[in-house]
């Protein structure tokens, strides 16, 4: 079975773990947001890229859900000694990462042939590859201070500023990564992972041509609902659902997403939901989905799989 998941950070990270054991790695594909990436240091970084690989590579912070375990920060303690930007933390490891990525890049590698370098390092076969070679970034509005990139309103305000609009600058020409439509288009199963739905999912459906081809085949696409309880695990995608005019309830998920899922797997405590959410066209599946531990993303990732084949 071919399986491609659309991925943001943490969660998509933790599906994609479920699913190692159930798929081979030759035929799994993360297809990853890069409307995070940034220039820091001279540096080009990928948060979602590296979040995912440290974490199916085992060595990601346990604590963190990000960046490596065992980190240390001389680095950055002193650029803040100097005066530098010090509010975007890399560790002295994960710095090995964006050197090695820049260096790749300046001798004209592109962003996924880095990254298969990168995941090929840490010992894993599937395929990992960002939405776009090209320059895509996730700009954010707020009410007091305007449009920010994506990570000072993550990171640097730490996503507690109300947002008005999210957009995305696009390079001119931006393309899909090599790979990346050739991926969904010969899957058998489309995953949409419990990533934020603006900020992580989106950036992916910016790229021209995943979006239609993810309507073309709605049957096949499942996707894993971020907001649980009315409540984002991790991160800001209740509050932006509210922000922007949606419900931050699996209902407001579906109706997000009505046009490229046919299913939407919700956790046990919104089994009430299950109407509203067909109401807006799509199938809903309910089964436990908080990744606490590998066994439990391993069953959340067949109960995916499963409710594509039972379509």
């Amino acid at each position: 079975m071919r399986v491609a998941v659309l991925c943001g950070g943490v969660g998509a990270a933790r599906l994609l773990r479920g699913l190692v054991p159930l798929v081979d790695g030759p035929d799994l594909t993360a297809i990853v947001n890069v409307g995070d990436d940034l220039e820091l240091h001279g540096l080009h970084v990928s948060p979602d890229l590296d979040t995912i690989t440290y974490t199916l590579a085992e060595a990601v912070s346990a604590e963190r859900g990000w960046g490596l375990e065992g980190e240390t920060w001389q680095a950055m303690d002193m650029v803040k000694r100097y005066g530098g930007v010090d509010w975007f933390g890399l560790g002295d490891r994960d710095l090995g990462t964006h050197l090695f990525r820049t260096h790749r890049l300046g001798q004209g590698a592109t962003l996924h042939e880095a990254t298969a370098e990168i995941v090929a390092a840490w010992d894993l076969d599937l395929h990992v590859l960002p939405v776009t070679n090209d320059r895509l970034r996730t700009l954010v509005t707020t009410v007091d201070e305007g449009e920010i990139t994506f990570q000072e309103y993550f990171v640097r305000r730490q996503h507690d500023v109300a947002v008005t609009s999210v957009r995305f600058e696009l390079a001119e020409g931006l393309l899909p990564a090599p790979g990346v439509l050739d991926a969904l288009a010969q899957a058998d199963v489309i995953v949409v992972a419990p990533s934020n739905p603006v900020v992580s999912i989106d950036p992916v459906l910016v790229v021209p041509g995943v979006t239609e081809l993810l309507r073309s085949r709605r049957d096949d696409v499942v996707a894993v609902s971020p907001i649980i309880g009315g409540k984002a695990l991790k991160g800001p995608a209740d509050r932006l659902l509210v922000e922007l005019g949606r419900e931050s309830t699996a209902v407001g998920v579906a109706e997000w997403y009505r046009e490229i899922i046919g299913t939407l797997v919700v956790d046990d405590v919104d089994a009430s939901l299950t109407a509203d959410i067909e109401a807006h066209g799509v199938t809903c599946v309910v089964a436990p989905t908080i990744m606490s531990d590998l066994k439990k993303a391993t069953a959340l990732g067949q109960v995916v799989l499963n409710a594509s084949a039972s379509r």
